[in-house]
């Protein structure tokens, strides 16, 4: 019997191993095996992965009619019919590649992102900038540690390769902010007028940016605000300089939220305790409100309102140049208000964007000159605007890493200036069309173009402005885009103080960027040039005594020049637990003939070599934080420009030039959050001590000329070494353990 069955097995087994037959084959994308493919012949067990060539088998004793099934993540499902016998079936297949979003690549060239991380690598979040050492918790601040950014530390603006502060533009859920910073006085400073808080995100582009914007013949800055609040929260801070407070309120049901928030600040307590640069015979101070709400449609749709009201005020005294007067004073008064309403919603495949914006601005500058403690009459230059800006954009998705997208923007402008015999009445409105796509061809590959046109009402003038990007992924973590734009920007409507022929100013970029990009690591390389054309040129129609200041009006578009430079940014996160920073370092070659210069210049906003080193080390278990950054420019040159009579025509001349030393700033801050209260309160506090310019470096920024030009007098931070201390503090919602995940 035991050998009966055993023959029996031995027979079964042998008539199964005949029936069995072998499925073989391989599978490629673009004539290359690929790997780890999963070919499973649907509904049995039966399947195998494919090997390092693309090459599988395996067996099976099914027959007849089947589908055999390939898949993998990066690819789409690929099905056949095959049927099986008695004979082994070979099965070839060729795999298309899977159009995914987050492995998709996108076109970077010249922005860097900080609101979508499946996209690129998260930069300046609010916790970025307010742990950045020496930003002061301003975005424009923390924006001059990056590479392409300039450090001009005596005028407000972001100076983006090569370019003026005015020749970058700041946008609010895509309307255009024209008074992003406060008003000051010559040779100190603005600050930021926007709460850094109130943002969840922005994209900053140095050059190449979307046909969605213009009027910036260098960069721009996309600020997008928060929408609905987690929780409702109150909010206090305190320090020497300055007292703030404010509420947020959510409804139960999370669909609408309001807030406000009021603040006071003076500088007259920090100028007994630190020796000051800048005699302040009117300490600076300021007020400031504002409030905001948001409301869920129950479709979807979210409107977003913001409003702001500022007011400062501060005079300067300084020692004259002139030698008739003993000393030149200057007092401002400003004010400066901002609305911002901006509705989205999606309907179907299409997502609707509509925002529109309205500010009004006043800046009240007084001149006077004192002489054996007597006080002339004051000199006014008073300049005051109304803006409003209009913006729809509608887009479409195509597929999932496809797109297009097209709109219209109004700006319409209505400024006044006063000024001794000088007054203006400036009027313009500003109206373009846009249209832009987003092309995925691949996970590889893709395209942004872009065509933008507009119309000026005060130059009764158009232009049309193509802009083209390109994107190719190298390898699996490094990518490359190459970027081209034209640019069109109107003539500052300061220097328009008479009737001219002017036309809009021309920029066009060039860039080229290898980029890699790892979990917790960024490095990227970009090379740039930027050609300017029709600039504007202006000469002297006025002057002011005391501190000698120059009043100049436009003449003509002859100006021209160009940027060129390499730039390099490096960011680390993983390699050393809880430390978290990075360099970045620019090199600028760029030369201009524009405004009153005689020839062809290195412009006296642009350092050559700049660097930046930023570090942040957080000790969890002591939810404590210690915060680094240093930065260094090459010294700027500087030029005293006047004006003589040649052949009977005026002509300007460089009298006085040279190179100012170089620039440089160690800065320390620290961030400590200390329990509060009752353990599970829901309370947030964090205390902040900030020394800017920890080694007392005295940089200078320029130098001012008397109108002999026999007599300068250096233009310097108004102090060198700054300390802050201050503590901030929310009840209703607990943020520790948020900011200690992003390294606070």
């Amino acid at each position: 019997m035991k050998t009966k069955l055993s023959f029996l097995a031995f027979f079964l087994s042998l008539t199964l191993s005949f029936a069995q037959t072998r499925i073989s084959g391989k599978v490629s994308f673009k004539n290359k095996g690929v790997s780890e493919v999963n070919v499973i012949l649907k509904d049995t067990y039966d399947g195998a992965t494919t090997d390092a060539e693309g090459n599988f088998s395996f067996e099976t004793s099914e027959k007849g009619d089947h589908v055999l099934s390939f898949t993998h993540p990066k690819y789409i499902e690929v099905n056949k019919n095959i049927e099986i016998g008695d004979q082994n079936v070979v099965v070839n297949a060729e795999l298309k590649e899977q159009i995914n979003e987050i492995d998709a690549v996108v076109v970077s060239a010249g922005a860097i992102e900080a609101s979508d991380k499946k996209r690129a690598t998260a930069l300046l979040t609010p916790i970025d900038i307010y742990t950045t050492a020496g930003a002061d918790g301003q975005i424009s601040s923390a924006l001059n540690y990056l590479p392409g950014v300039q450090k001009v530390g005596e005028s407000e603006g972001l100076f983006i390769r090569g370019g003026t502060g005015t020749e970058s533009k700041i946008f609010m859920d895509g309307s255009l902010i024209n008074n992003y910073f406060s008003n000051s006085i010559p040779g100190i400073a603005g600050r930021d007028q926007f709460n850094t808080s109130l943002f969840k995100g922005n994209i900053f582009s140095s050059g190449g940016y979307s046909a969605l914007y213009g009027q910036a013949l260098s960069g721009a800055l996309m600020l997008e605000s928060v929408d609905l609040p987690d929780q409702s929260s109150y909010d206090f801070g305190i320090s020497p300089i300055f007292l703030n407070a404010g509420f947020q309120k959510l409804d139960d049901k999370k669909t609408y939220s309001y807030g406000a928030s009021a603040g006071y600040s003076l500088l007259s307590l920090m100028q007994k305790v630190f020796d000051f640069n800048t005699d302040f015979i009117d300490a600076p101070q300021g007020f400031n409100g504002d409030a905001n709400f948001r409301i869920k449609t129950k479709s979807g749709g979210l409107f977003k309102y913001y409003g702001m009201y500022n007011t400062n005020k501060m005079g300067v005294k300084t020692e004259s140049l002139e030698s008739e007067y003993d000393f030149a004073l200057v007092r401002l008064k400003g004010k400066n208000t901002y609305h911002n309403l901006s509705f989205r919603q999606k309907f179907g495949k299409y997502l609707l964007n509509v925002g529109t914006s309205y500010s009004y601005n006043r800046s009240n500058l007084n001149f006077s000159t004192e002489t054996n403690t007597l006080e002339s009459e004051k000199t006014e230059l008073l300049n005051a605007g109304n803006y409003i800006n209009l913006k729809a954009v509608l887009e479409r998705k195509i597929n999932k890493i496809s797109a297009v997208r097209g709109g219209f923007e109004l700006n319409n402008a209505s400024e006044q200036l006063n000024f001794q015999d000088i007054q203006k009445n400036y009027r313009d409105l500003i109206s373009a069309a846009f249209v832009e796509t987003d092309l995925g061809f691949s996970n590889q590959f893709s395209a942004k173009i872009g065509l933008r046109g507009e119309y000026s009402s005060f130059l009764g003038k158009a232009n049309i402005a193509p802009r083209f990007a390109l994107a190719y992924r190298l390898a699996k973590d490094w990518t490359t885009s190459l970027a081209y734009g034209l640019f069109y920007q109107n003539p500052e409507s300061k220097y328009i103080n008479s009737p001219s022929n002017l036309d809009f100013q021309q920029s066009q970029h060039y860039i080229f960027q290898i980029q890699r990009a790892s979990e917790g690591r960024s490095l990227r390389l970009e090379a740039f040039y930027k050609k300017y054309n029709e600039l504007v040129k202006v000469q002297n129609i006025g002057e002011i005594n005391g501190q000698y200041q120059s009043v100049q009006t436009a003449v003509n578009n002859n100006g021209y020049g160009f940027a060129k430079g390499l730039e390099l940014f490096w960011r680390d996160k993983k390699t050393f637990k809880n430390i978290d920073y990075w360099i970045s370092y620019s090199y600028l070659d760029s030369k201009r003939d524009f405004m009153n210069y005689p020839m062809s210049l290195k412009p006296n906003f642009a350092s050559e070599h700049t660097l930046s080193v930023v570090a942040k080390r957080f000790f969890p278990e002591l939810k404590f934080g210690t915060n680094l950054s240093y930065s260094y420019s090459k010294g700027r040159p500087y030029y005293d420009i006047a004006t003589k009579t040649v052949n009977g025509e005026e002509v300007n001349f460089i009298r006085n030039e040279g190179r100012l030393k170089d620039y440089s700033a160690l800065n320390f801050s620290f961030n400590y959050l200390p329990n509060l209260g009752k353990k599970d309160s829901k309370a947030f506090t964090v205390l902040v001590l900030s020394v800017s310019n920890i080694l007392g470096s005295k940089n200078i920024y320029g130098y001012n000329f008397s109108r002999n030009g026999n007599q300068s007098s250096a233009v310097v931070p108004p102090v060198n070494t700054f300390v802050f201390v201050g503590a901030f503090i929310s009840f209703g919602v607990d943020r520790t353990q948020d900011a200690i995940n992003n390294n606070l």
